[in-house]
């Protein structure tokens, strides 16, 4: 009896817990954009102005958002549109500091927006940080011809994210011949890094140790 209720118990928080966090974060983003975006808007637009008491509308400040994102959207599809967003981001550009974090989220944001692109290609290993250890590894990119010059035709761009945060980690560059490619997508091996390596992918990599270079055979 002690056995199932335990058991249950353990499988409760197993359910609630990623709900629970889930929920959690959600409420908290509302919360979030409604506090930022409801002070923005005139009283005479503002629906809550026209509500009993201190009723509120939970989400209102991320609908208007919505809308605004939307219908900026719209705007720089045109013609018109484009000339102010043009004219703005030159002036952005033409202050120094302010310029080279615009400049970067920019291409960062277009990046992660464009359909066509891929943020990560494929997912690696590569030994680091010493012989015998590997950690995972993402494709960002292909070399450029300046690095191609100084390092390898075939080098190629890595991120190395963190445990548990993948946002965070560090880009290093080397040739393609020093990583392993192990089949598992950038979804699976985001959930593997997040969850300190629990949460595998429901299929097995290939095996990797007939795929190794051969500066790691020796």
């Amino acid at each position: 009896m002690f056995r199932w209720l335990r058991n249950s118990f353990l499988t409760g928080i197993v359910i609630a817990t990623p709900l629970g966090v889930t929920l959690y974060l959600i409420i908290s983003f509302v919360g979030f954009v409604d506090r930022v975006v409801k002070p923005i808007i005139p009283a005479r637009y503002n629906p809550e102005t026209y509500l009993p008491g201190d009723f509120t509308i939970p989400g209102l400040g991320v609908a208007i958002a919505v809308v605004l994102l939307t219908l900026l959207g719209a705007l720089a599809a045109n013609i018109f549109g484009r000339s102010v967003i043009g004219m703005g981001e030159r002036v952005l550009t033409g202050v120094p500091l302010v310029r080279n974090v615009y400049g970067a989220l920019k291409q960062i944001m277009e990046t992660v927006f464009n359909g066509k692109q891929n943020s990560f290609k494929e997912v690696v290993l590569i030994e680091y940080p010493m012989k015998g250890l590997y950690v995972v590894a993402f494709v960002s990119a292909d070399g450029n011809d300046a690095l191609r010059e100084k390092i390898s035709d075939d080098v190629i761009g890595l991120f190395v994210p963190t445990t548990p945060n993948p946002t965070s980690g560090f880009l290093l560059y080397t040739p393609r011949s020093n990583t392993i490619p192990i089949n598992m997508s950038v979804e699976e091996a985001a959930k593997l890094i997040i969850s300190f390596g629990m949460v595998t992918p429901d299929r097995l990599p290939d095996d990797v140790k007939a795929e190794l270079p051969d500066h790691v055979k020796a």
